[in-house]
């Protein structure tokens, strides 16, 4: 649009001082001929910008004119240039126009504090050991959550089931790097991990969020009972089959916090259940290294469901309850019914 254009000409001039056409035309991407119209434009709306011609011209403000197009204060100025449009303003396809933004704001604030904070503090949202990759449905969910409109998901909750959810978008949170899709089913919220969203299909269907609705404090409220419910982070060094790279990427790529070659790596857990419960169905596939509390935990898991039951008063054994509770859970979620075998701290599943 012109009057955009032309505000991006005053800036400029605000921030170079002379400039010539060329220029110009090359910084908001139209011809000089142009240039020279939307100067014409300015200079009819009271702006005191001249242009001279000759090998030496150009255009200029008179007398150092300025506008404050802001009423943003130095700091104010600084902690938002500070950002840019890299992390998830990029993933949601906002990089080049917060950048721009960005630009704009530095040229109608004095030059001699515009950009200070991003030349000195550069902020990385990426985890160590941890391929950047944008979630290939976050477009899709996102222009949902634009519409508010109600989107059909297949979602991948373990490796070998994946569930059907109608749901109400209500808003994208990135955390640590990752995106979870904060949504209501049936009234109630849940949070899903967009990586793991398997087809996104938009509805016709409109929808209408909770009355006061707060997407910071709905999330708050989530991470509070998440970490109510475990007793903290768990790590866990693996070796990783070549053959299962692929799914185990997939499923469980994002608790991956170090990468030591030959297939071993480091995962962070948020407790030893969800360890168990992601880990045991790769079987074969994926060897748990460290610790060995959860090595002879799986070994358990192995030993009872090698058995073809978990237990009856004939055996002579019980199995401990946590063990009990584990196979029954793992049963459930797989559908298992058949024999394994437990290798040195592995759980095969056949």
């Amino acid at each position: 649009m012109r009057a955009d254009r032309l505000l991006s000409i005053l800036l400029l001039l605000q921030a170079h001082g002379r400039m010539s056409a060329a220029e110009l035309a090359r910084r908001v991407e139209v011809s000089r001929r142009t240039v020279f119209r939307d100067l014409e434009a300015l200079s009819g709306a009271g702006i005191p910008v001249v242009s001279d011609r000759g090998p030496n011209g150009g255009a200029y403000l008179l007398g150092g004119y300025r506008t404050d197009l802001t009423g943003l204060t130095e700091s104010e100025l600084e902690a938002l240039l500070a950002f840019g449009g890299q992390g998830p303003a990029a993933d949601l396809g906002l990089g080049p126009q917060l950048d721009r933004a960005s630009r704009k704001v530095a040229a109608a604030a004095r030059r001699e504090s515009a950009g200070r904070l991003r030349a000195r503090v550069l902020i990385d949202s990426e985890r160590w050991y941890q391929t950047a990759r944008v979630p290939p449905h976050l477009a899709r969910v996102q222009d949902a959550l634009w519409l508010d409109r109600r989107i059909r998901l297949r979602y991948r909750r373990s490796l070998d089931r994946v569930v059907e959810r109608i749901v109400e978008p209500y808003g994208l949170v990135c955390k640590a790097g990752t995106w979870y899709l904060l949504a209501g089913v049936d009234g109630a919220p849940r949070v899903y991990r967009v990586s793991r969203i398997e087809d996104a299909e938009i509805s016709d269907e409109t929808f209408q969020r909770p009355a006061g609705f707060d997407l910071r404090a709905l999330w708050a409220s989530q991470v509070g009972r998440f970490k109510a419910s475990g007793p903290g982070h768990l790590l866990v060094k693996v070796r990783v089959d070549a053959e299962a790279s692929g799914p185990f990427a997939r499923l469980v790529g994002d608790q991956i916090v170090e990468r030591l070659g030959n297939g071993v790596v480091v995962l962070d857990f948020p407790a030893d259940q969800a360890a168990v419960s992601l880990l045991a169905p790769f079987g074969r596939s994926v060897e748990v290294l460290e610790p060995d509390a959860l090595r002879r935990r799986l070994g358990e898991i192995g030993r009872q469901l090698s058995s073809g039951h978990l237990w009856t008063r004939s055996d002579p054994v019980a199995p401990s309850l946590e063990a009990a509770r584990d196979v029954t859970t793992i049963a459930f979620h797989f559908n298992l019914c058949a024999a394994a075998m437990t290798v040195e701290g592995r759980v095969a599943i056949t």
